[in-house]
């Protein structure tokens, strides 16, 4: 979504009437419920909306007319009906952040810092700082994308390379074998066994992985389940790492954009933790609430976890002292973010010949296990 602020606003006159005609045409469709759609609405779009909206509000445009520009330039008709029923809820004399409460597609923490905004005269600030945060947001799904997708692709050619090796491949071998009948060597007979076999592994398999799926989406809210694979994770060396990074980066952003926003520290914490689903990083910051509110300062209260290090803390122990939190944090969400983008490029290169190593394994091991039968009947027939 982009447009050029001075044709809406030379036009706007010009298409007054056209508009009324056209928004009843349209009535009957944006009175639609927007949850038909879902309640996902991405990281991307949500950056082009705080940019636009700032963007407009900047340059004099009052709240209203901003949102029929935004209107106006949506291409999917799902986000015309949901910018619509943002509009219709300002008409009726409800605040941004209402109206964005009831959509239900924005957090608490996004609302929350517009209504700051809203209260400060600050929204201007509110807005850029969450086009920021969600640029970062959208950033980081990238980087973690491209780490993930190459190693998922290659994962889904291997099955379908080994499910036509077993199901066409070995059982020719395993024909031209009983011709000779001869004995065969062991590998080769477990490949074959396998072969004849595979279409009950495989339906073990597929069974299996899905169920593993249905277990988590239906346990992945539960304390025991979070507490668990978060444990797990985290004894892993390399993921380890990677997963500290990206909730400290997520920590830090968030706890800096609604600082900035200038919401009690308390309060900041609270929103944070509903944001950040990490569950080692939301018990630390429920205790650290309870210290704060028992007069400790928030460098005390990381300090008893450690998730957070030690280099984090000191930075933030200074950032409290000279009264500069939200600049702190900000910089280290920042630092953060360039450990993240470093880590994920280490990660993809490491991944790469690992995979292609296990992929040259399973086929290698096949391939000889069918070969071998034939070096034994030419070394037979040699003597």
């Amino acid at each position: 979504m982009s447009f050029k602020l001075e044709t809406h606003i030379e036009t706007k006159k010009g298409k007054a009437n056209e508009n009324k005609s056209a928004n009843k045409k349209k009535e009957n469709f944006f009175n639609r419920d927007i949850q038909l759609f879902g309640n996902r609405y991405g990281n991307k779009k949500k950056e082009r909306f705080y940019m636009d909206l700032r963007t407009l509000l900047q340059a004099g445009v009052d709240l209203k007319s901003a949102l029929e520009i935004i209107i106006e330039e949506q291409e999917k008709e799902v986000d015309k009906e949901m910018y619509t029923q943002l509009y219709e809820g300002i008409i009726k004399g409800k605040s941004l952040s209402q109206g964005l409460k009831d959509l239900g597609k924005f957090s608490e923490y996004e609302y929350f810092s517009i209504e700051i905004g809203e209260e400060s005269n600050r929204l201007n600030e509110v807005l850029a700082e969450l086009m920021h945060y969600y640029a970062d947001q959208a950033a980081l799904k990238k980087q973690i994308t491209s780490v993930l997708s190459y190693p998922l692709f290659v994962f889904a050619i291997t099955i379908g390379l080994v499910y036509f090796m077993m199901t066409s491949v070995v059982p020719m071998f395993a024909d031209v074998f009983k011709q000779f009948g001869s004995e065969l060597p062991s590998l080769t007979l477990k490949v074959i066994y396998l072969s004849e076999n595979f279409p009950f592994f495989f339906l073990i398999f597929a069974v299996s992985v899905t169920a593993i799926v249905l277990f988590v989406r239906s346990q992945k809210e539960q304390d025991w389940f979070r507490r668990s694979t978060s444990g797990f994770f985290l004894k892993i060396p390399m993921i380890k790492n990677l997963i500290t990074v990206i909730y400290l980066a997520r920590f830090t952003q968030a706890l800096h954009l609604l600082l900035a926003a200038k919401t009690p520290l308390v309060k900041s914490l609270e929103l944070t933790q509903k944001m950040v689903k990490f569950y080692p990083l939301q018990i630390a910051i429920e205790q650290i609430k309870e210290d704060i509110r028992k007069g400790k300062t928030m460098h005390e209260g990381m300090a008893g976890f450690s998730i957070f290090p030690k280099r984090m803390l000191s930075l933030i122990k200074v950032g409290e002292q000279v009264n500069q939190l939200e600049n702190m944090l900000g910089k280290l969400a920042q630092q953060y973010n360039e450990e993240l983008k470093y880590q994920t490029t280490i990660i993809g290169k490491i991944m790469e010949p690992l995979i292609l190593l296990i992929i040259g394994t399973i086929v290698g091991v096949i391939l000889v296990a069918m070969y071998m039968p034939m070096f034994n009947l030419s070394n037979i027939m040699a003597q």
